[in-house]
């Protein structure tokens, strides 16, 4: 194994430097814990922050101490699933936007929150987005990085349906020591391409500091649940989005990156624009960058974003 950042004698470890300003904590679930990095002071409330689709709590690892340096404080969560977060049990599925909602509100329950502030990547915004539509009155404000709303599935449901079912029944039979082992750097290579230049190598290197686990062999395996894979079932229509889009009264600022992810331009706008009519305020940047521009250039939104929470 080389000895990478994020490594110790080949072993992945996520251990908090002596910059670095964290703590990891777990919540406690009904099926086990979801894992979480907390950012910054815990006199405070912090932001409830969100991955996106098979990353982790990492995703803000280049971001966090920007905002931190500027006295916000932030709850990095690894998603059900996810990261160090426990799987759900065998034969639940994930419907990754709705569970994300639920999982909000136990987390903010948990805390007994108000006045929420909400920041998510991708998968992330989306379920931010969902959260200030059906809470409307207990969200102050959410940011969103690369996407409006969930992704909007317009093919009939029956086209994907059997080979995604046969696909979950197959993943979900595997235990973990049937799960497949790599190196580091078959791990490492796996991941460069397939987030497939959104996301750089440094980038994909702090994504496997909590994405992959030490198997029995020596080698990894990746910690996320292979089910995560098939969780196409329960996406929305551009017509359901709309409908949620009108719910959201909180502020709200929209990050988009270019060339970013292909998300439809007519349906993003048209997404922003529900959102504008009813939202207190709305503020919308296009920054250059990947997908995953809030790891690989933090210091290209880390300015807006404290301007637009301290306003």
């Amino acid at each position: 194994m080389s000895n990478l950042n994020g490594t110790e004698n080949g072993i992945i470890n996520d251990r908090c430097p002596e910059s670095e300003e964290w703590e990891e904590i777990e919540i406690p679930v009904p099926w086990g814990h979801i894992s979480a990095k907390w950012w910054g002071s815990r006199d405070q409330q912090p932001i409830i922050t969100l991955h996106g689709w098979q990353d982790n709590a990492g995703s803000f690892d280049n971001l966090a101490p920007l905002l931190v340096q500027n006295g916000l404080s932030l709850l990095c969560i690894d998603l059900p699933g996810h990261g160090k977060s426990c799987h759900y049990p065998g034969g639940s599925y994930y419907y990754v936007f709705w569970d994300g909602v639920h999982l909000l509100r136990r987390i903010i329950k948990h805390f007994k929150y108000e006045d929420v502030i909400l920041l998510g990547h991708s998968l992330g915004g989306a379920i931010s987005f969902l959260y200030a539509a059906t809470f409307p009155a207990e969200v102050k404000k959410y940011i969103s990085i690369d996407i409006p709303g969930p992704t909007v599935r317009n093919e009939k449901t029956h086209a994907i349906l059997a080979g995604s079912i046969d696909k979950f029944l197959e993943y979900d039979g595997i235990s973990k020591d049937k799960m497949p082992s790599y190196t580091f750097e078959e791990a490492l290579d796996l991941v460069k391409k397939a987030y497939n230049n959104s996301a750089n190598e440094e980038s994909c290197k702090i994504l496997l500091k909590r994405g992959l686990v030490r198997n029995k062999d020596g080698g990894y395996h990746f910690s996320r649940d292979l089910r995560l894979k098939v969780c196409l079932l329960g996406f929305f229509t551009l017509e359901q989005i709309l409908d949620f889009a009108k719910r959201v009264t909180c502020e709200v600022m929209n990050i988009r990156a270019d060339p970013g992810m292909n998300y439809s331009k007519e349906n993003y706008d048209a997404i922003m624009g529900e959102i504008e009519k009813n939202a207190k305020k709305l503020e919308r940047h296009v920054v250059p960058g990947p997908h995953h521009l809030h790891m690989d250039n933090a210091d290209s939104i880390s300015g807006i974003i404290c301007d637009f929470i301290r306003a």
